[in-house]
């Protein structure tokens, strides 16, 4: 059996050349290996679908119903068609944060890339839902209730929807990389007992977290569908 060590040590070889760090090499091996696990659940929960769901499939209708339920409230009925995209942020962002609290394992959202790569994809979606909403009519949300102002408007938004990605990237990378450098200090400090209140509070981060960007980026998406004024 390959030890898992020597898995990372191998692609942090093969991307050494095209400039990735050895932080960045890890961030991409567990981002692939989150995703593929995430694959594999899903295909283990719905391998046998049943009226009466237990174990596996109990388990996920219970996460996939309650995400859904958190977006109807947030969004109403027309948020429903946004589920996978936000679904699978959240799902994908909270198992990113919650393997930092394996002993040996990076978070993915502990580098600033994957975070970034998140946000990005919340910026493009809420624009691109807009475009397809309104067409041309969609102008209408940078320029403001007066006519005279629209010009100074336009700029405004358009650095506040930017200042969006920034705040999503760095909000999550910031959290969960603090929170990893503070548990490597305490494990290099102290490595019995002491960590375990920080990892305690680890997970409770995680879940926030994934909870604020789920949350930011439904609402972002419900004001690009929503008429201008």
């Amino acid at each position: 059996m390959v030890h898992p060590y020597l898995f990372l040590h191998f692609f942090r070889e093969l991307l050494h050349p095209l400039g990735i760090s050895e932080a960045g090499a890890d961030a991409v091996v567990y981002t692939w290996l989150i995703m593929a696990g995430l694959v594999l659940l899903s295909i283990a929960a719905t391998k046998r679908l049943e009226a009466v769901p237990s174990g596996l499939q109990n388990f996920m209708e219970v996460v996939v119903g309650g995400i859904e339920n958190l977006m109807v409230e947030t969004m109403g009925e027309k948020g429903k068609p946004f589920f996978p995209l936000i679904a699978t942020l959240a799902v994908f962002i909270l198992v990113s944060n919650l393997i930092g609290m394996v002993p040996g394992c990076f978070p993915p959202t502990a580098n600033i890339n994957t975070t970034a790569a998140c946000a990005v994809v919340v910026f493009v979606a809420t624009h691109v839902v807009g475009l397809k909403e309104h067409g041309f009519g969609y102008i209408k949300h940078f320029l403001g209730p007066i006519a005279w102002l629209a010009p100074m408007m336009f700029f405004i938004e358009i650095i506040g929807h930017f200042s969006r990605v920034i705040s999503l990237t760095l909000r999550l990378f910031g959290n969960m990389n603090g929170h990893e450098l503070v548990l490597i200090i305490f494990f290099g400090l102290a490595p019995f007992l002491v960590p375990v209140p920080m990892m305690l509070m680890g997970v409770l981060v995680s879940f926030i977290q994934a909870f604020v960007f789920m949350l930011l980026a439904m609402i972002y998406i419900q004001g690009s569908l929503e008429h201008a004024h």
